[in-house]
């Protein structure tokens, strides 16, 4: 192969195109007799042509180049970057506690973030109450529509079917004892204090946790966040903070809902299956079951809220330049939020439990 014409930084490119073509089996020689110009960009056009040919098996050799020319090659072969080889993974237990170490790792990285980020949400709520025109009132509003007003529909249904399954159940068990009007403070106690709010919390979390980290992983994957900082905006003041108050405005109300229409489907299903009319439902409901039960689910629905916001609005923040990035941390953030909720709904069961609550 005889190389002729201009080889410095102006005509490679036409060159360079050409060398991309050339393959095996080979030997390939290089003639470089015919090169009127030459510097670094046709040193490092000849270089990656015989490095790529040489990783194919292929032997290259290069003659006719002035003894200038050929030191200029040398240097620029000795300075391109070494192809780094990736370490054999080990396998067997070795492996797995390699991983189980790395996913620690990431979880505490994950967990001081997540921290971070709270800490930067109460800093802006602070500046709010000190300048409220900083609080971002539309944006605060549509995501309560989005968040809570729009999940009313599914919420309502699946606790009134939740209700009815609870009903359902406690009327075979209790028809064995004649104690069939205790279902009434069996629905009641499971819904107001644990299924209704935890229940609803995992639809918000498929739902919202998902929505936000895929809105805000799409603005970092366009570059959007990027141009906000430029223009000197706070992104977590504009895209956090309103879809924080948004959800801990929402969650409760969602759980009230939830709460009443488990109820309902309770009190059908306890007048259709065991003939407990809705007066004597209403009495039992009132007169046996205190007003804590309905709080200690209310109580955590704020907490769930924090905990839904934080991980939507932080996995979309941590999104790349790339679909698959967007794809897997809407998936993670799910899945995550889902988990500390539960977790969370868990350490709550425990507290009330020890201070006879």
């Amino acid at each position: 192969m005889a190389l002729s014409g201009d080889l410095r930084v102006g005509g490679v490119e036409g060159i360079y195109r050409r060398l991309a073509e050339v393959a095996g089996p080979g030997p390939v020689v290089v003639d470089g007799a015919g090169i009127e110009g030459f510097d670094t960009a046709g040193a490092w056009a000849i270089a990656t042509l015989r490095r790529r040919l040489e990783a194919e098996g292929v032997a290259v050799s290069i003659e006719g180049l002035a003894p200038e020319r050929a030191a200029l090659l040398e240097t620029v072969e000795k300075s391109l970057p070494k192809a780094e080889e990736a370490a054999p993974r080990p396998g067997g237990f070795v492996g797995w506690l390699g991983d189980f170490g790395q996913s620690v790792a990431e979880g505490w990285r994950t967990a001081a973030e997540l921290l971070n980020l709270l800490g930067a949400i109460i800093v802006r709520l602070a500046g709010n109450l000190v300048h409220p025109s900083r609080l971002r009132l539309t944006s605060t509003v549509y995501h309560m529509q989005q968040a809570g007003l729009n999940a009313v529909p599914i919420a309502a249904l699946m606790a009134f079917l939740i209700g009815i399954v609870l009903a359902y159940m406690g009327a075979v068990q209790l028809r064995q004892f004649g104690a069939e009007i205790f279902v009434v403070d069996l629905i009641a106690i499971a819904v107001l204090r644990e299924l209704g709010i935890l229940l609803t919390a995992i639809i918000v979390a498929g739902r919202s946790a998902s929505a936000f980290t895929a809105s805000i992983g799409s603005m970092k994957m366009r570059e959007e966040i990027d141009a906000m900082r430029t223009l000197g905006l706070d992104p977590v003041q504009i895209l956090v903070v309103p879809r924080t108050l948004a959800l801990l405005f929402t969650l409760p109300l969602l759980g009230i809902i939830a709460n009443f229409a488990g109820l309902l489907g309770g009190l059908v299903m306890a007048w259709v299956e065991l003939g407990v009319s809705p007066e004597m439902f209403v009495v039992r409901l009132s007169d046996q079951i205190g007003v804590w039960h309905f709080l200690v689910g209310i109580i955590k629905a704020p907490f769930f809220a924090l905990v839904i916001a934080l991980i939507g609005c932080h996995h979309g923040l941590r999104v790349g330049g790339n679909a698959e990035s967007l794809g897997k941390l809407t998936s993670a953030s799910v899945v995550l939020a889902i988990f500390l909720v539960i977790v969370l709904d868990a350490i709550f069961a425990i507290f009330f439990a020890t201070v006879n609550v």
